[in-house]
């Protein structure tokens, strides 16, 4: 399993593409696969782990992340020999090695962070796997073998009564996210909004979140651990996704619905995938739309919700998913012998 070092595996708070890693390896462990994660040194696993860097570079400012990132990278794809498969969850740059290797890469595309990345994907397309995380974010030039969405710990969100009397916005925070348009949402509803996430554009958090936050009618909280994520997202009588961008994927609509909580989101992108309007939340296209479906998912079975997390987005379900994919892409190649060792790359 080849993560991302930009944080530990499993993240502290925000990262999504070592919350998929780990989550992944566990499962595969679980089930009696032989893993090697490919990890920060302080990452968490009951796999064995390899480190070249001792921690994250998005929280050591002392480790140079392109440096660690080529050891890390170059680490995996030199001990291939040992492994059937390896599962890259690192994006494209571990691409540039899988010619250079036989045993099989497959490769999660979370997303695509710019037009400009395509011509790696394009290039190793015919030697590579490629696992699209929603169907939405498949690109018409790429060839895939599986899509997969991803998938959580569903028992480790607490069930909510939505007894906060609050609306949450739980990401980022950036113009992609539309933070700023929840704040508009909850100020039309006449309800509270909580902000918790990582600030990904000072500029904008400068100029549209915190002229709004007074600590009563919007608060921001920070980055947010587990407990406190389990927490807000029990309390909130909606998550609002207001995404301006068409995101591949999102873990925190999925957790929402984890904990009982209905997700009122802009129809873009993954959503129509995650979202079932009338049961997990509400699609929409616009403010007065949203502000109406905060309304009408007030409304909604919360353990409903719940039960259908489960149903679709149970980590079982995703690590079974890849297993199977695994299996198949060891089983068509040819001409070597079939060995134990299952290694996995992240981001």
């Amino acid at each position: 399993m080849l993560a991302s070092i930009a944080h530990r595996v499993p993240p502290r708070g925000y990262g999504p593409w070592e919350q998929v890693a780990s989550t992944l390896t566990e499962g595969l462990v679980a089930r009696g696969h032989e893993v090697t994660l490919f990890a920060t040194a302080d990452s968490l696993t009951a796999a064995h782990l390899h480190a070249e860097a001792p921690a994250g570079y998005e929280e050591d400012a002392t480790v140079d992340a392109k440096v660690s990132e080529g050891l890390h990278i170059a680490a995996c794809f030199e001990r291939a020999g040992q492994f059937d498969v390896i599962s890259n969850q690192f994006d494209f740059l571990p691409l540039v090695f899988s010619r250079l290797v036989t045993t099989p890469v497959v490769t999660t595309v979370h997303g695509f962070s710019s037009e400009r990345i395509l011509p790696v994907y394009r290039a190793y397309d015919d030697v590579t796997h490629y696992v699209a995380i929603s169907d939405a974010d498949r690109h018409p030039d790429l060839t895939y073998a599986a899509t997969i969405h991803h998938g959580i710990d569903v028992d480790a969100f607490s069930p909510g009564a939505g007894d906060g009397g609050y609306l949450l916005f739980l990401g980022r925070i950036h113009p992609d996210k539309g933070t700023a348009t929840a704040i508009e949402v909850a100020r039309r509803a006449g309800l509270p909004l909580v902000i918790a996430g990582v600030v990904h554009d000072e500029e904008y958090h400068r100029r549209e979140v915190l002229p709004h936050v007074d600590g009563e009618h919007v608060r921001y909280v920070g980055p947010v651990g587990p407990d406190q994520r389990d927490r807000l997202l029990g309390g909130a009588v909606a998550l609002l996704h207001l995404i301006d961008f068409d995101e591949p994927f999102g873990l925190s609509v999925v957790e929402s619905m984890a904990a009982g909580t209905p997700v009122v989101a802009y129809r873009r992108g993954s959503m129509p995938e995650l979202v079932t309007p009338g049961s997990t939340g509400f699609l929409v296209d616009d403010v007065p739309g949203a502000v109406t479906a905060v309304v009408a998912a007030a409304a909604l079975d919360r353990g409903a919700c719940r039960r259908e997390a489960r149903a679709r987005f149970a980590a079982d379900r995703m690590v079974a998913d890849y297993e199977r994919l695994f299996a198949r892409v060891v089983a068509e190649q040819r001409g070597r012998p079939r060995r134990t060792a299952v290694a996995n790359l992240a981001r």
